[in-house]
């Protein structure tokens, strides 16, 4: 019984029950062919360093005010997204069904397969390159990547820094992937 309730934690759209939900536009159809085998980590903060707010929801959202903040006036206009968000509370957001693709990777190559995004499912943690991620994020991301594990057929754990190599630096040299491993055992990860 109770593993027929793991099953139905993802619906047939792609939707985590017991996430909050809060559609983004920043999302398509995968390719007929992708598979989804992976799983970025990434780190944000809105303004950089400051925690708290509503600035990544808006940015995910499109309605990142620009003149809000002067670092809001560089981003405001990107067409990102993330299929989750787990806040340094713990608080997990849905931006986009698993089944879609997120605008999450950019450009980034995994394994000699370009276009991440295509085959991949992104967490954005609520953090920074210059401060630790708290327990409770940690404790929330292994029990999601757990239930993404049992819906798709996750290869690999990595950061955007790994597949997107001197564009991008995040989850940061802060992220314990030592920690991650040992609570989740995750095959296929990559220790950062």
């Amino acid at each position: 019984m109770r593993r027929r309730e793991r099953r139905a934690a993802i619906d047939d759209v792609g939707w985590l029950r017991g996430a909050q939900q809060l559609a983004s536009p920043n999302c398509d159809l995968r390719p007929p062919d992708a598979r989804v085998s992976l799983v970025v980590i990434h780190a944000i903060s809105l303004p950089p360093g400051e925690f708290g707010g509503d600035a990544i929801e808006r940015l995910f959202t499109n309605r990142l005010d620009a003149n809000a903040h002067p670092y809001y006036a560089e981003i405001s206009q990107l067409r990102v997204s993330a299929h989750f968000l787990i806040r340094r509370t713990g608080s997990l957001t849905q931006f986009v069904p698993c089944r879609q693709r997120a605008w999450h990777a950019g450009v980034s190559t995994w394994q000699g397969r370009q276009r991440c995004n295509d085959f991949s499912l992104g967490i954005e943690l609520e953090g920074c390159d210059t401060l630790p991620f708290t327990a409770t994020q940690y404790a929330c991301l292994l029990g999601l990547i757990g239930t993404l594990r049992e819906h798709f057929p996750i290869d690999a754990v990595v950061g955007h820094s790994d597949i997107a190599p001197g564009r991008k630096t995040d989850p940061g040299p802060h992220f314990d992937w030592h920690a991650l491993a040992a609570l989740g055992r995750l095959p296929g990860m990559l220790a950062g």
